[in-house]
């Protein structure tokens, strides 16, 4: 049923930056039951700047992939473990629920075993994902949908009390992005747990990442049409035990991600990692290096720049490496001196700064792309390394924040 009365949702409309504001907000009501599939979609299809589209709690088992390209509209549900919407009949590969409109509010309710991508957001600005939850409840497999949430081309993206179990890639991946803040969330048994590519300006904290396959990634790539991934934070994170045996389809980036890594920053600049508790990444707690395959883009920097590791609580770590590299690297590692590993390459002079308390190794590498079985490793001192501004605070527009209240 739908109702279109005054409310004080159009009110808080009316008072936000955005372009477009309605007069009227209305609610049309989704409930579980025969045809979910047609009766949501048409809701979604239905929805008019300014509505709420209220989905009841429930199981929601659908046969299709679901969209939205209307602006100012909130998806809301009954909470993660109340209204679930269930792709576990999905007939297509793609994503459960996709998004191509702008300030867009999704929060309360989970979306469990869809085919592709959970949640994905394309070229859309200003979008709140809160309370969620995605899951494959298969447990790890390859045959998983790539990413939990999604993401991508898009500005001011506001990710808050989310959990994301099984992606074969990340489970919250933001790509190609700007202004983002990522935080209060869960990410296990993902390959990547948290993945921030590509992208400028973003707040990772307070969240947990635990039994991926790494924990928290920072990568830039070449090749795509934003690059030259800069200013992020990583803070006040748990990233612990991280330990899931990597189950990426052969040939994604992240397959090469070593099981046992808890922070990754990979050809990123401007990247501080600060306040987090690392402890039980096996292979290290925080990991600096550059991209390593082979690139024909002329405007790509594979190499980390501009990194600053800093008051970290570490525990053991390297004792089970899955780095692939040389036995001898491999040995030291195992060794479990090292929680910080450096693949050995940097600028002149250099602009990698750690100054955590810890051993970090260096692998020695003596040029980008070398192979394993060219590693030196040897322990290294980046203490010494001047100072850097650190990135600046992400700010999102007001708006955001209250629509979560």
């Amino acid at each position: 049923m739908k109702h279109r009365p005054y409310t004080l949702a159009a009110a808080f409309w009316l008072l936000t930056p955005f372009a477009f504001a309605p007069v009227f907000a209305g609610t049309i009501d989704v409930a579980a039951g025969p045809n979910a599939q047609e009766r949501l979609q048409a809701a979604l299809i239905d929805a008019k700047p300014g509505d709420t589209v209220q989905i009841g709690a429930g199981r929601f088992d659908l046969t299709d992939g679901l969209s939205l390209d209307v602006d100012k509209v909130t998806v809301r549900g009954a909470g993660p473990g109340a209204t679930i919407l269930s792709f576990k009949g999905q007939k297509g590969a793609g994503e459960g629920l996709l998004i191509t409109s702008d300030d867009v509010v999704v929060r309360g309710l989970a979306v469990e075993d869809s085919k592709g991508d959970g949640i994905k957001s394309k070229g859309a600005n200003r979008i709140v994902y809160h309370d969620l939850r995605v899951e494959w409840t298969g447990g790890p497999k390859t045959t998983n949908g790539a990413y939990g949430l999604y993401p991508v081309e898009s500005s001011d993206i506001l990710i808050d009390k989310v959990t994301v179990k099984g992606a074969s890639d990340a489970g919250i991946y933001v790509g190609q992005s700007k202004n983002i803040i990522v935080r209060n969330s869960v990410a296990m048994y993902n390959v990547a747990g948290i993945e921030i590519e590509n992208s400028y300006g973003a707040d990772v904290y307070s969240n947990i990442a635990m039994h991926n396959t790494g924990g928290i990634l920072v990568f830039d790539l070449p090749n795509l049409p934003q690059m030259g991934g800069h200013n992020v934070r990583i803070f006040s994170n748990r990233v612990t035990k991280n330990d899931t045996p990597n189950f990426a389809p052969k040939g994604n980036i992240v397959a090469s991600v070593p099981v046992g890594t808890g922070v990754m920053v990979m050809a990123n600049r401007d990247v501080a990692v600060f306040g987090n508790a690392l402890e039980d990444n096996s292979s290290a707690n925080v990991m600096l290096v550059s991209y390593v395959s082979k690139f024909d883009d002329k405007n790509y920097n594979p190499m980390p720049r501009r990194v600053t590791v800093r008051d970290n609580m570490h525990g053991k770590s390297g004792f089970a490496v899955a780095y692939g590299g040389s036995p001898e690297a491999n040995a030291m590692l195992s060794a479990g001196q090292f929680a910080v590993l450096w693949d050995g390459l940097d600028s002149t002079p250099p602009t990698l700064r750690v100054t955590d308390k810890v051993p970090t190794l260096s692998m020695g590498f003596p040029r980008q792309g070398a192979g394993p079985d060219e590693a030196k490793p040897a322990p290294a001192d980046l203490s010494g390394t001047a100072a850097m501004p650190e990135p600046p605070m992400v700010v999102l527009p007001a708006a955001m924040e209250a629509a979560i209240q």
